[in-house]
């Protein structure tokens, strides 16, 4: 079974409804999710939220995290996945925001990603990886499979 498979029978196992927040991914993980037959039991939406103004007018991210932290931040991730479970009304979300390359800058290395999990009545869970310079489609590859992994650790019983 693929990781995909994966997430979406630990969810239905649940009953639970999933949502994604995807900034550097573009839509890659939800692409991922209903690529599988019948994912629409499972999946709700996908937010593509590319823009520092799309994560704060369909997420509710602050423009102060943004200002403040950097649109690839702990704060934003958290903020973002917060902001898709609440719009989406779901019992998952993901977010990821992260620099794919090339652009990065001394702070903010390629293949930098932060990740949000939310979950109804739970804290928010963030992580930062480091990918290195995979190139732009090997950090983008790469931040799939750990927003994958996350969804399914969390729906894991």
């Amino acid at each position: 079974m693929t990781l995909p498979e994966q997430v979406l029978a630990a969810a239905r196992a649940h009953g639970w409804k999933i949502a994604t927040a995807e900034s550097c991914t573009g839509g890659m993980v939800i692409a991922a999710l209903t690529d599988i037959a019948g994912s629409s039991d499972v999946v709700d939406r996908g937010f593509i939220t590319y823009s520092n103004q799309a994560k704060i007018d369909m997420l509710g991210v602050e423009k102060g995290a943004i200002k403040g932290y950097g649109a690839v931040s702990q704060r934003v991730a958290a903020q973002m996945a917060e902001g898709a479970l609440a719009r989406a009304n779901t019992d998952l979300a993901v977010s990821l925001t992260g620099v794919a390359g090339p652009g990065a800058s001394e702070n903010k290395p390629e293949g930098m990603v932060w990740f949000g999990l939310a979950q109804k009545g739970r804290e928010v869970i963030t992580k930062e990886m480091q990918f290195g310079p995979l190139g732009r489609a090997g950090v983008r590859q790469a931040s799939v499979t750990q927003a994958l992994q996350m969804l399914l650790d969390a729906a894991q019983p």
